[in-house]
């Protein structure tokens, strides 16, 4: 995910968060809290992963990037994918949202139609990853906040239609503030998964009363995987995590 240093508090947003949104950020982890799941979040940046040994390490769940706009596939997500289901983690996609280059149902239709989704109890629900804009453009896409909260609401109405689970929402407290106003329009129906780095504990935006997932770091280290890797906790015990995949 292009998330980086944007996901701190109380860091201006502007033209050199931008020019700096691609190098990560040396936080340390938190210690892996008891009754919660570790898992991490891959797309064709981590090339060459062996699936058994992140399994043995004590990481539990995976998400593998999809896709991203209107026809971007990442080239990794079906090799991913796959061998971290026969690993034994919970698996589950997520797209990176372009909203300036096509309708939403656009987007989460072919999402869904290349990840194929499948209640099968260890597929996790699939994500919609919105965050600030790493190209040209403006970094809310051009678009207001109350047209990005329609732009999020005929996607996630698409995958809720199609799959008969609500969309997990990828984003930042800074964010979501920002480019959305803080909206509340989701917190009753869409989990959240938040980003947020180098905090004891992440800040919610969006009136959403607790995260789902949190990415507490683009730096973490997971045998199995050459280089840093997003790593991610689950707010809940494995029990948990089990009966929030089969929904």
């Amino acid at each position: 995910m292009y998330l980086r240093i944007t996901h701190r508090v109380g860091i201006a947003f502007g033209a050199a968060c931008l020019a700096m949104a691609g190098i990560g950020v040396a936080a340390p982890a938190p210690a892996e809290a008891s009754g919660r799941v570790a898992g991490i979040d891959v797309a064709r940046h981590q090339s060459n992963v062996d699936w058994r040994k992140v399994a043995r390490s004590g990481i539990r769940f995976a998400y593998v990037k999809a896709t991203e706009g209107s026809d971007y596939t990442d080239p990794k997500f079906r090799s991913h994918y796959t061998n971290a289901k026969a690993a034994g983690l919970y698996v589950g996609a997520y797209h990176f949202a372009r909203p300036s280059t096509s309708p939403a149902p656009q987007q989460a239709n072919r999402f869904l139609d290349i990840v194929g989704y499948r209640a099968d109890g260890k597929q996790l629900p699939p994500v919609l990853d919105i965050e600030y804009n790493p190209g040209a453009g403006g970094s809310c896409y051009g678009r207001t906040p109350a047209e990005l909260k329609s732009w999020i609401r005929d996607f996630v109405t698409v995958v809720k239609r199609r799959t008969g689970r609500d969309a997990v929402i990828y984003t930042s407290p800074s964010f979501w503030r920002r480019c959305l106003g803080d909206s509340h329009a989701f917190k009753n129906t869409n989990p959240l998964w938040i980003a947020h780095y180098e905090v004891s504990r992440p800040s919610l935006p969006g009136g959403w009363r607790t995260w789902t997932f949190w990415q507490y770091t683009d730096q973490g280290r997971v045998p199995g995987i050459a280089g840093p890797v997003d790593r991610n906790h689950f707010n809940g015990d494995e029990q948990r995590l089990k009966r929030f995949a089969t929904g």
